[in-house]
């Protein structure tokens, strides 16, 4: 069973009330606590060593991570983060300066976008050092945004480049809150998420929710240079667009609105982001499935991003 089955089988009986907006399924969970103009947005988020980082790693590079990875959830809701909560759970005998420096990187993305840290917990952990993040977050009552609400003929835009994040990028990331913002305050953004677990993963997240299909251009979409660098070097490595299809952590924004506004994104974006790339990749379908057109013709792609347990 992977992860998404074992989320299928847990989420219905799980207790909800009224308060609840949007639950289990999204990047981040919507709850309407009566703040007049406002939802409340709540995440949480852990990254695991052997998973998520190495023994070896930066430990100031392990908490930005940390931090870092929730905050792009609260941007794939276009959303304003407001604090967070840490928990790190550590073998019995620990580094305390390993442990400082995780929260140094901790600190510097939390100042970085204005975000307390409010507190949290340290317990032991028998073997791999964890560290689980709390996230609040607000968003305007009349801007909500989830995964489920991609249309037939929208147009599917992608943020920077993809592909190859094991060579650094997965470490080392910026969360696209502001540009999420600036997408929410100027367009109807239908659906939305964050690239973690990979291009072709994640837009089915997005095609499930929305009970909807797409087909994406292999030309139109963004791959790294590391993607490219990888399959220049290893002959094990992924071909550079599987790579840009399947890598996870890349951490940009992959969103749905009209075709109609698909021109004023682009204008708006080259002059408010000029250094972020940004791309339309392809188009929402009524047909079910993830297609993918190249010179060869449309075929549909059978392969996922990232999934924990799953089989290998």
């Amino acid at each position: 069973m992977n992860e998404f089955e074992l989320i299928a089988k847990l989420v219905p009986n799980l207790h909800k009330n009224s308060a609840i907006i949007q639950g289990p399924g999204d990047d981040c969970a919507t709850i309407d606590l009566g703040i007049p103009g406002k939802l409340l947005l709540f995440k949480t988020d852990a990254v695991v060593e052997g998973v998520h980082f190495m023994p070896d790693t930066d430990p100031v590079k392990i908490g930005r991570k940390a931090l870092g990875r929730a905050l792009s959830d609260i941007a794939a809701m276009a959303g304003d983060p407001t604090a967070c909560l840490v928990t790190i759970g550590l073998p019995k005998h620990f580094d305390p300066e390993f442990v400082f420096a995780v929260y140094r990187g901790i600190n510097s993305i939390a100042q970085e976008f204005n975000v307390p840290v409010a507190g949290g917990e340290t317990t032991t952990s028998p073997k791999e050092i964890f560290i689980s993040i709390s996230l609040v977050g607000t968003i305007p009552r009349d801007r909500q945004i989830s995964r489920a609400g991609a249309k037939r003929g929208d147009a599917i835009f992608v943020t920077g480049e993809l592909g190859g994040s094991i060579s650094g990028k997965h470490l080392d990331f910026t969360p696209r809150l502001g540009e999420a913002r600036w997408l929410a305050e100027h367009f109807t953004i239908h659906a939305m998420i964050d690239l973690s677990d990979g291009l072709a993963g994640d837009l089915r997240h997005i095609l499930h929710a929305s009970k909807a299909g797409a087909e994406i251009l292999s030309s139109a979409i963004p791959i790294s240079r590391a993607a490219k660098q990888q399959a220049g070097g290893e002959s094990s490595a992924k071909p550079p667009l599987l790579a840009a299809l399947t890598d996870g952590e890349d951490f940009e924004l992959l969103f749905c609105l009209s075709p109609h506004d698909a021109v004023p994104v682009l204008d708006g974006w080259k002059k408010n982001f000029p250094d972020i790339k940004i791309k339309c990749i392809g188009k929402i379908t009524r047909e079910p499935g993830l297609r993918i057109r190249d010179k060869e013709g449309i075929r549909e792609f059978g392969l996922h991003g990232y999934t924990h347990f799953a089989k290998s």
